[in-house]
């Protein structure tokens, strides 16, 4: 299976335990998080609306909510995709290792995860240190 993944949602996935904006969203990811924990699953990376958002209530017209809320949620994911090569296409597993690697502080998440509403309830920003 191949999957389509814009950054930030590369963290997401990490912490995610069932929320969601609605029933149809909740079920998209589900699977998704299933899919991209088989190491036969090939994901290409963006910057744009992906696999999770094309069930998200918030995705109008290509964006997130409004032009504010997507500039934001870009900056997010550029902030992931820096650290890896976009042009690549990973073997899933090999990815989530990687992401494990290069995000493994609050520090290193801070200007990704910072005022995330799912902070709270997010497994992967739980167990983070506050080590820099």
């Amino acid at each position: 299976m191949k999957l389509k993944l814009r950054g930030h949602h590369l963290l997401c996935l990490k912490g995610f335990q069932g929320y969601g904006y609605d029933e149809n969203f909740v079920k998209n990811m589900t699977f998704i998080n299933s899919k991209r924990k088989l190491p036969q699953t090939i994901i290409s990376l963006c910057d744009s609306a992906d696999d999770i958002c094309s069930s998200c209530p918030n995705l109008i017209d290509g964006i997130c909510e409004d032009k504010t809320q997507n500039e934001r949620v870009i900056s997010m994911d550029l902030e992931v995709l820096k650290k890896l090569d976009i042009t690549k296409e990973y073997s899933s597993t090999e990815l989530f290792d990687k992401i494990d690697e290069i995000f493994n502080t609050r520090g290193s998440v801070s200007k990704i995860c910072f005022n995330c509403k799912w902070s709270e309830k997010c497994l992967f920003y739980q167990k983070l240190s506050n080590n820099r």
